[in-house]
Order: C-alpha cells, then sequence, then structure tokens
C-alpha cells in the first residue's frame, strides 16, 4: 500500500466534548432509523432478527463509547447520556413486543423509566443549557477520572469477530459466474438487502437491477475480493446503511450510502464510498476513497489514509454535498499531537483515474489480481 507523509492538525482538547455531542446525536438518529425499518425488514431468512441485532449492537457499543469518554464529559453529561440510551433501548422493545406480543399470562411487566429522557429530546440536547454539553461550563466533575478504553472485541455476540475459513464455493446469494471475465453477478431478485460473505478470490459486480435491494448492506468475510456495489446506487438507489467486516487484501466499491456505513476489521485493502457518516474500528493498513458529508471517524485504527472520491464515482447528486473527507476524528487520540493512526493521501499516490475506469471493472482481459495490483493490494 502507498504511504503517507501528511497528517492534519487535531482538534484541541476543549472541542473533544463538542465532537462526541456531535457524534452521539448522529448515532442516536442512525439507531432511530434503523428501528423504524425493522417493520419492513422481511423477517424470512432471519433478515429482521440479524436488523434486530444489528441494532442492539449499536446500542451496546454507544454505551461503552459513553463509559470511554468519562475522562473528558461531566458525571451530569454522562447519565444524560446513560438515560439516552435506556430510552433506545425501552424502544427497540416496544418494537421487538410488536413483533412477537408477551404470552397472555406473563406476570413480567415493563415499567417506563421516569427520568428516561424522551428521544425527540435527545435531537435537541444542543438547544438545553443545563446539560453543559456544548457550553462545558461544568466539567470539575471529571476532573481526576482517566481515559479508560473499551476494547473493541468486548461486543454483543452478534458483533464478535468471526474467523471461518473464507471460501468461494457454494452461496445462497444465487451469484451466477461469467465464464469467460470470472465476473460474478448476483441478482437479489427477490430480497431487500445485500448480504456477500464468506468468499475468497472472487469478483463480484452487483447489477444496477438490484436497487430495490438497497434498504440495508453487508460485507464480510473476504479474502482477496474485488466487490463493486457502486451500479445500482447510481441513479438515486442508495444504501440507507452498510456494514463491512473481517475484509482482507480486498476492494470494496460501496457506492452511494445515503446513512451511515461501519467499517469493523478490514486490513490491507481499499475502500471507495459515499456516505453520510463514516465509522471506522479496529482496522489498518486500508486506503480509504470518501466522500462525506460529516466529519469522519475511526477508533483503534492504524495506518489508515484518506483521499477524496475518484471521479467516476462521483455524480450530481453527491458533488452538491458537503464534503469532510479529510476533517477526521480519532476517537481514541486525545493527545495534542496528530494523530499517528491516520493520514491524507498525498496527490501524487492518489490511484490514477485511468486505473478506476478501466482496470477496476475487470473484463476478460483484466484478471482479479491484475486489479488488486493495479491499486498496489497485491504486490
Amino acid at each position: 500500500m502507498a504511504t503517507s507523509t501528511g497528517a492534519p492538525q487535531p482538534p484541541s482538547e476543549a472541542s473533544l466534548k463538542e465532537r462526541f455531542f456531535r457524534y452521539f446525536q448522529h448515532e442516536v438518529t442512525d439507531l432511530q432509523e434503523q428501528m423504524e425499518r425493522l417493520n419492513k425488514t422481511a423477517y424470512a431468512g432471519g433478515e429482521r432478527n440479524d436488523a434486530v441485532d444489528h441494532c442492539l449492537a449499536g446500542i451496546e457499543r454507544l454505551s461503552h463509547e459513553v463509559k470511554d469518554a468519562s475522562s473528558y464529559i461531566p458525571a451530569y453529561d454522562q447519565r444524560t447520556y446513560g438515560e439516552a440510551i435506556k430510552a433506545l433501548s425501552e424502544k427497540l422493545q416496544n418494537i421487538r413486543n410488536s413483533f412477537a406480543p408477551p404470552k397472555k399470562f406473563q406476570f413480567k411487566t415493563a415499567r417506563k423509566n421516569p427520568s428516561a429522557i424522551s428521544l425527540s429530546d435527545v435531537a435537541e440536547l444542543a438547544q438545553q443549557t443545563k446539560l453543559g454539553v456544548l457550553g462545558y461550563q461544568s466539567d470539575t466533575s471529571n476532573a481526576n477520572s482517566s481515559f479508560a478504553p473499551t476494547p473493541l472485541d468486548k461486543m454483543s455476540p452478534s458483533e464478535e469477530k468471526l474467523e471461518p475459513e473464507l471460501c468461494a464455493g457454494e452461496n445462497p446469494q444465487g451469484i451466477k459466474e461469467d465464464k469467460v471475465s470470472g465476473i460474478r453477478k448476483p441478482s437479489f431478485s427477490n430480497a431487500n438487502s445485500v448480504t456477500i460473505s464468506n468468499h475468497s478470490g472472487v469478483h463480484i459486480i452487483l447489477p444496477t437491477s438490484a436497487s430495490h435491494a438497497t434498504s440495508s448492506g453487508t460485507v464480510s468475510n473476504l479474502r482477496r475480493c474485488v466487490v463493486d456495489l457502486s451500479p445500482p446506487t447510481s441513479n438515486g438507489g442508495a444504501f440507507a446503511g452498510l456494514a463491512l467486516k473481517n475484509i482482507k487484501d480486498s476492494l470494496i466499491v460501496c457506492g452511494h450510502v445515503a446513512g451511515p456505513i461501519h467499517i469493523t476489521s478490514v486490513e490491507n485493502s481499499v475502500i471507495v464510498t459515499a456516505c453520510r457518516q463514516f465509522r471506522m474500528h479496529a482496522s489498518r493498513n486500508t486506503d480509504v476513497y470518501l466522500h462525506c458529508s460529516s466529519r469522519p471517524i475511526i477508533e483503534d485504527c492504524e495506518e489508515i489514509r484518506f483521499a477524496p472520491l475518484p471521479e467516476k464515482y462521483n455524480s450530481p447528486d453527491i458533488s452538491v454535498s458537503q464534503n469532510q473527507w479529510d476533517q477526521i476524528d480519532d476517537f481514541k487520540w486525545l493527545k495534542s499531537e496528530p494523530s499517528p493512526h491516520f493520514s491524507l493521501l498525498p496527490a501524487s499516490d492518489h490511484i490514477k483515474e485511468e486505473v478506476w475506469k478501466d482496470i477496476v471493472p475487470g473484463g476478460h482481459s483484466v484478471s482479479l489480481d491484475d486489479v488488486l495490483r493495479a491499486l498496489a493490494i497485491l504486490h
């Protein structure tokens, strides 16, 4: 992978609370949107259960992150954040109950916590001076606290890292392979979401006909692959949300994501995406070509390099939106010096536009290894 020497200056210590508040608002909004989509998620094939597990994991992760931020968030604000998380948990439980109501003679009753703030209040935290989150007038309660981050491995069972042997054998997604070019094109004709998992050494391109399946997407457990999800998102069919997990030595072209993209355990790879929120965990030695309308966030990452979105994947809708691809926040670096965990890729090291146009799409005379070598993923 190409190396970089440039790095932006970090924000001041005082801005950490504002950054966390802004991040907390984004995550709460994202979780609420995911919950609202649960009623529209198919029950068959375990899709709804997976979506519920994803919400549970998101709430648990947000709870851990509030604890991790205890060194610079006043105790009162921590309690307020905690009450907001509790309100999210109650909302999710109510939605789950609507799917499978409790048995008639069950004696267990649910009680609403009178101290829990409403979800609408969460979106208005910035205007509530009693919180002191944006003003930071009262932060003495944390003067002696220490920053003790929770390891990323301590996640809910649904988010635990998987270490299966990756294979390109049978796949339930109905992927058909072009015998000449070697490119596989899944149809997802009967799906409302996209899942591509457990492959090694394959080139997969999502066809434009899969635009109806972009309510959500998951790409996981890949090694030495090229996956292009951008065709169905090029004409307004953006993913509502996308998750990338456990990927090595691969190129993932994500296309347009209208909501958040969550990236976990990606190594020696290249990611291309335009999204509203960017969140990367536990990843290393990866180049990210990005258009993001909010500040990208990384945690527990090393050797992450950022560059602007290639022109090939740009569009009028993307171009007019705000782009903060180079305004990265490292939530696990609180020192005044620049974070050593990420950098901006110098223009001289950007992948040339003709590579994106002529080599990355593959073809009869372009092999999978040709693509990976052109991106310096393979040498």
